[in-house]
C-alpha cells in the first residue's frame, strides 16, 4: 500500500495579456492587491503567437508573466483560478477584456496552469477549473510538452520559468 503524502507549497505564477502596457500595470497591481508582493517578473514582449484574442482585445497585445512571493497550496489553484476570472471581469469594458490572467504554479518538477477549458490532456480540479500540465522540468531545463502553448515554449517563459523555479527553490530551503 503507498503512502499518503500531502504536497507541499509552490510558487503562484500568472501569465498576462493586455491590451497595452496602461492596463498590464493594472493587471500586475490588482494580482499584488490579491495575491501579494511579485518577487520575478518577465520582461514585457509583444505577443504574437496567435490571433485567437484580437476579436475580444485588439491588436498588438502585450504578454507578460509574474511570480508572487508567498508560497501557496496546490489544490487552492480553483479558487485563484476563480479570482483571477474575476479581476478579468473587473477590468473588462462592455464585456470585453482588457487583461487576460493565466495563474498557475511552478514547483521543482513542474509548471502546472489552470483552465476554465476542458481537453483530453487536462484533469478536472472541481468548481469549474481544469489543470494541466504544461511544462515539465528535466535534465536542467523546462521542457514543453506537445499541447504546451507556442508563447510558453519561447526563450522569455523559459527564463521566467527558470527564475520562478529558482526563487521556489530557495524559498523552500529557508523555510526548511
Amino acid at each position: 500500500m503507498g503512502e499518503i503524502r500531502l504536497a507541499g507549497p509552490v510558487k503562484l505564477v500568472v501569465g498576462i495579456l493586455a491590451k497595452d502596457r496602461e492596463w498590464l500595470a493594472r493587471a500586475r497591481e490588482r494580482l499584488g492587491s490579491v495575491f501579494g508582493r511579485s518577487d520575478v517578473e518577465s520582461r514585457e514582449a509583444p505577443f504574437g503567437s496567435t490571433d485567437y484574442y484580437a476579436r475580444e482585445m485588439g491588436e498588438g497585445l502585450i504578454r507578460q508573466w509574474v511570480g508572487f512571493e508567498s508560497l501557496v497550496m496546490p489544490e487552492g489553484l480553483p479558487g485563484i483560478k476563480r479570482r483571477t476570472n474575476l479581476l478579468e471581469e473587473e477590468m473588462a469594458l462592455a464585456g470585453r477584456r482588457r487583461a487576460n490572467l493565466d495563474p498557475g504554479y511552478v514547483n521543482d518538477a513542474r509548471l502546472i496552469l489552470a483552465t476554465t477549458k476542458d481537453f483530453a490532456h487536462r484533469i478536472y480540479l472541481g468548481a469549474g477549473i481544469y489543470a494541466e500540465t504544461t511544462m515539465v522540468y528535466k535534465e536542467g531545463a523546462f521542457r514543453p510538452l506537445e499541447w504546451t502553448y507556442p508563447d510558453y515554449r519561447g526563450q522569455d517563459a523559459l527564463e521566467f520559468l527558470d527564475k520562478a523555479r529558482a526563487l521556489y527553490l530557495a524559498a523552500l530551503a529557508y523555510t526548511a
